[in-house]
């Protein structure tokens, strides 16, 4: 089994959170932000890693934000370990492939998620009343189907243990504003439209996906993670058969698995065999080929 980064203690530097997947530092002008191997599911993080994953994670992000700076600004400063501050140094190795130096944003209190497909909390919702947080959608949809055209759909953004719940527009403004909360609807479908086109072109069909933003210099930007297999969902095309769940090259197939044990999603989480974290590892690993190309392998 590869090695595996469950967390980081860099002496030294100011640890300001650990989230499910990234532990944060703050470097005064600005804040590390480092992928673990890290891995949550029905928002438990499991006690086993993922070796890999959070260098999968950061090179899926940064090619993303690469990708969209022409339609919003980001986060990013830097990448390049070489470039970060000099209490860093010592860490370079840990660092190198699962970091970025970001800008210190203030986060808007949603999750900004965007559906394509119907699947998973919406698919149960749709089953419910034929809605999704407040939309109204076409009659006979099967799961999976895809909708006319993406939605909106945000969310709370909880605390780690906490479900996300999904809300409607009028919520989401009510929690950051109309101005902020019509930005945000409008940049999150766009930038949706374009990393669908990008990863239909790969082979890969992006059925929904979350965005997070934050306030920098009055300036709303695009934050945290990007169109990663932690953040969406991502499915086969030359396997998509609307009317069940799909094949996936995300953590489904770890959720699949959990359901299968009829683990109840509360804490304490169970152990992960050494099967599901290599076929897990696997499909992080093929998703970040199939999108990004073969230099950016582990």
């Amino acid at each position: 089994m590869e090695h595996a980064l469950i967390e980081t203690n860099l002496t030294g530097l100011k640890l300001v959170k650990k989230g499910k997947v990234r532990d944060i530092y703050d470097l005064g002008e600005h804040y590390l932000m480092v992928a673990t191997d890290r891995i949550s599911a029905f928002d438990v993080i499991m006690p086993n890693p993922i070796p890999d994953k959070g260098k999968v994670l950061n090179q899926i992000s940064l090619f993303w934000f690469n990708l969209f700076s022409s339609i919003v600004d980001n986060h990013i400063v830097t990448s390049d370990v070489s470039e970060f501050p000099p209490e860093c140094r010592q860490y370079s190795d840990l660092l190198d492939g699962r970091s970025m130096l970001v800008k210190k944003a203030e986060p808007l209190s949603i999750e900004c998620v965007v559906r394509g497909y119907i699947s998973g909390s919406g698919w149960k919702s749709y089953q419910k009343d034929q809605t999704v947080c407040g939309i109204r959608l076409p009659k006979g949809l099967k799961e999976s189907d895809k909708l006319p055209e993406p939605i909106f759909t945000p969310s709370t953004k909880e605390e780690v243990g906490n479900h996300d719940i999904n809300i409607d527009f009028s919520e989401a403004v009510n929690r950051i504003g109309e101005k902020n909360a019509k930005k945000v609807r409008d940049l999150s479908l766009e930038i949706y439209n374009k990393g669908v086109e990008f990863a239909d072109s790969k082979g890969i069909i992006i059925a929904d996906t979350k965005f997070e933003f934050g306030i920098h210099q009055n300036e709303i930007i695009l934050i945290d993670e990007v169109l990663t297999p932690d953040s969406s969902r991502f499915w086969p095309k030359d396997s998509y058969q609307p009317g069940g769940s799909q094949k996936s090259f995300d953590k489904q197939y770890l959720r699949d698995y959990l359901l299968s044990i009829k683990w109840d999603q509360r804490p304490p989480s169970p152990e992960l065999p050494p099967e599901v974290i290599q076929n897990t590892r696997k499909k992080y690993i093929e998703a970040l080929t199939l999108l990004c190309g073969s230099d950016y392998a582990m």
